[in-house]
């Protein structure tokens, strides 16, 4: 046998080898597409599409924690230092249908307290689509006014209920006006009471509240009332702001339907020898915040009481990086009608995200 005869058997070789096993050779799958996480700003900074959907989602929320010195509220609460961390989880979410957006908030808080006191809430959660909103939110006699001041102790004077269930109706004119109204549940389960110990057992019509406001320029006006539909009493408020650059000021006033009864919206804050100790016929807050710099602002609040509770609070508040906050603030209470008083003081620390 020649030399080229050697070459092509074995070539015929090789080639049958490979010919037998060419059903047996490995396959690289083909790569499942990526989908990108696209932005979605026409519902404001942070969301952003679910992958797959034409849902937008934001995610925030927040870590706090605080050292607490007595207690504004009570002025039989005397320990020394009372540390408290919290953290916060938020989800949103926006889609648009022919109706507007069609929107969803969440909000999760945990705690725990020094004695290893912990504590979950649900502290929102709400569907909103046209200007409705149905679910669990802070009551629209406080949120429709924008609570009361910058400060950490702003509701020691109370001036209103907040986490509950409700039914509300926004309603944004375009041109200033604004206006809300709201079917609130009135906590009249099995065991419920009113904000008097009014027995509330197969009490079923909701509170009530509505309220009006205008903004021109530097100036917002608003009133709103709130009916308690158990001790069949309420409460209007009526507030003014105005920014005037360098500072910023409001004022606020609530009128109490009886004065001689709380209710849910005129009711009390205090706690101790201070419980049940509400407006009387009126109460009054006022404030005032001046921004130092973009780093750093003073703000002040002020409210007194027909029952003669006077409330002051003072704090700064210290951003020295962006979404961190430190936030020392001092508070006094005065309660003439029990002859005590009481100063308290919280350093907070917060990262909101």
């Amino acid at each position: 046998m020649n030399i080229k005869s050697l070459l092509l058997g074995s070539a015929a070789a090789l080639a049958a080898v490979s010919g037998a096993h060419a059903a047996d050779a490995i396959v690289a799958a083909e790569p499942e597409p990526l989908e990108y996480v696209r932005i979605c700003d026409a519902y404001g900074a942070g969301y952003f599409f679910i992958p797959g959907t034409e849902t937008c989602l934001k995610i925030g929320g927040k870590v706090r924690t605080e050292g607490e010195w007595f207690s504004a509220y009570n002025p039989n609460t005397h320990f020394g230092t009372l540390w408290h961390t919290r953290a916060e989880l938020q989800l949103q979410t926006a889609t648009d249908t022919e109706y507007g957006p069609l929107k969803t908030n969440t909000e999760i808080r945990w705690d725990w307290q020094e004695g290893n006191a912990t504590a979950t809430n649900l502290l929102h959660a709400s569907i909103s689509l046209g200007g409705f909103l149905v679910g669990k939110e802070d009551s629209q006699f406080n949120v429709f006014t924008g609570y009361a001041g910058d400060v950490i102790n702003d509701d020691v004077v109370y001036d209103g209920p907040y986490e509950l269930n409700q039914i509300t109706y926004n309603y944004d004119a375009g041109n200033g006006f604004t206006a809300v109204i709201s079917v609130e549940d009135s906590n009249s389960g099995a065991g419920a009471t009113g904000a008097n110990g009014e027995d509330s057992h197969n009490h079923y019509a909701p509170d009530v509240v509505a309220g009006a406001g205008f903004k021109s320029g530097a100036w917002s006006f608003k009133v709103v009332g709130g009916y308690d539909s158990i001790v069949e009493e309420g409460a209007i408020k009526a507030r003014v702001d105005a920014d005037f650059g360098a500072f910023s000021a409001f004022l606020m006033g609530g009128w109490n339907t009886d004065g001689d009864k709380l209710n849910k919206y005129a009711g009390s804050n205090g706690g101790g020898d201070a419980a049940g100790i509400g407006w009387g016929d009126w109460a009054v807050w006022g404030g005032v915040g001046v921004p130092v710099n973009d780093k750093l602002k003073w703000n002040l609040q002020l409210a007194y009481t027909d029952s003669k509770i006077f409330a002051a609070t003072t704090n700064v508040k210290w951003n020295p990086v962006k979404n961190l906050l430190i936030e020392p603030e001092v508070s006094y209470t005065n309660w003439d009608s029990i002859k005590e008083d009481q100063w308290a003081g919280i350093l907070r620390f917060q990262r909101s995200f």
